[in-house]
């Protein structure tokens, strides 16, 4: 029993590729002790039996386990995982399902700690993912010169996918070290850059080890907001870049909020909102076919394939949406009700950023400033152009820009 009297019913304990040999006595009494004991076949296959356990092989999916293991509440349950179980793990999931005081976490060295090593890389220097089950794109916001990064792999064909995708994005020169089953006797190492790669299939169970180095056309997505017109597959529906850097000040995106972006056109607003940070999340709002194509494919060519459509039109397509910490209305400013739902879906101190480039739209604005207060702005940007044998500035429209932020005990307001 702890401090509270909550007891620790459930233990989560790390193992490496080293098995019962590498675990600490704390870890071995866990895992014998136990009533019941969790793990994947290779995991329950590296300790040894226990006379009268239970053990329990995790299904696929793994989340099928679940409600089971929740009912043996007050039994002593133990679940084996790799290497530091709260880092990309079961441990992780879990934690969201059992309170911390009903558990206890044994960790082992994770595959990132092991590849550091390995490599003599420091870690706090190095950015660790996983593409274990997810989208090889979310690898493409971190693509930077001299990036080091640590990558868990899907299994034994990511390396040569993520080689090819470095080379396609003008990261060929980049070198990967591919750790398999490190900890182990079967541990291996394999070298090579993304140019000369050629093993089609390395070991499932592996770890990537990526030094980044970018060719002088590499396309490298800046750290700053207002990303290149080009760079998005669009119709002339996108907020222009400089429009779009002032916009996502006024959005002030923080970390792990969730954006709606309504009318999203190209997605231009939501993908650069989500690349703030990895944990930020985005609905774009658009009814047009082919522009909710193009959204897909801008998400998943700067690497936010987690980029969520609601498709039809506002304010029918926002019901059931889970409630925004932000609001862009890029587009349908003049439908009926667009607004106001928007407004009344925002939480107090929850933002909200409208553009208009029509004077009907504009008028919307001018109106919804006298009803909510806020900030309205105009921008009128020229961009240099040939004119003849000589160069000129060609006029963008302007572009009204409204921001306001919900107040944290609204006021009534009177038409």
């Amino acid at each position: 029993m702890d401090s509270m009297g909550t007891a620790r019913w459930l233990t989560i304990v790390g193992i490496g590729e080293d098995g019962w040999d590498g675990l600490s006595p704390a870890a071995r009494a866990a895992v014998e002790h136990a009533a019941v004991l969790y793990g994947g076949t290779r995991h329950l296959g590296l300790v040894p039996a226990v006379a009268g356990q239970e053990r329990v092989a995790w299904p696929s999916p793994m989340t099928d386990a679940f409600p089971g293991l929740l009912a043996r509440r007050g039994q002593r349950v133990c679940v084996l995982a790799s290497g530091d179980p709260s880092w990309y793990g079961v441990g992780a999931t879990l934690s969201r399902l059992v309170p911390a005081a009903e558990t206890m976490v044994i960790p082992a060295p994770s595959a990132f700690s092991l590849a550091a090593a390995r490599l003599g890389w420091p870690l706090q220097d190095c950015r660790c993912l996983t593409l274990h089950g997810r989208p090889l794109e979310l690898v493409v916001p971190h693509l930077q010169p001299n990036a080091k990064l640590l990558v868990l792999s899907w299994d034994g064909t990511t390396p040569a996918t993520l080689a090819a995708l470095l080379r396609a994005r003008g990261f060929g020169a980049s070198r990967l070290s591919v750790l398999e089953a490190m900890g182990g006797p079967r541990e291996a190492r394999l070298e090579a850059t993304a140019d000369t790669w050629s093993t089609e299939r390395v070991a499932d169970l592996n770890t990537i080890a990526l030094d980044c180095v970018a060719a002088a056309d590499a396309r490298v997505l800046p750290l700053a907001p207002g990303l290149p017109d080009d760079w998005f597959d669009h119709d002339g529906q996108i907020t222009k870049r400089e429009i779009r850097a002032v916009t996502l000040s006024f959005l002030a995106p923080r970390r792990g909020e969730l954006l709606w972006d309504v009318g999203a056109g190209s997605g231009s607003i939501g993908i650069e909102w989500m690349l703030r940070d990895p944990a930020n999340r985005a609905v774009a709002v658009e009814h047009h076919a082919e522009r909710i194509a193009r959204i897909l494919a801008n998400a998943a060519a700067f690497g936010v394939p987690g980029l969520t459509l609601a498709r039809g039109k506002a304010p029918a397509a926002l019901e059931g949406l889970e409630r925004p910490d932000a609001v862009f209305i890029g587009g349908g400013l003049t439908a009926d009700g667009v607004l106001d739902a928007c407004w009344s879906a925002l939480p107090p101190g929850g933002r909200l950023a409208a553009n208009a480039v029509t004077l009907e739209s504009e008028a919307v604005l001018i109106d919804a400033h006298k009803r909510f207060g806020g900030e309205l702005s105009q921008i009128a940007v020229s961009r240099a152009s040939a004119v003849g044998g000589f160069r000129g500035w060609r006029p963008l429209m302007p572009v009204t820009l409204w921001r306001v932020e919900k107040p944290q005990a609204e006021v009534a307001w009177t038409a």
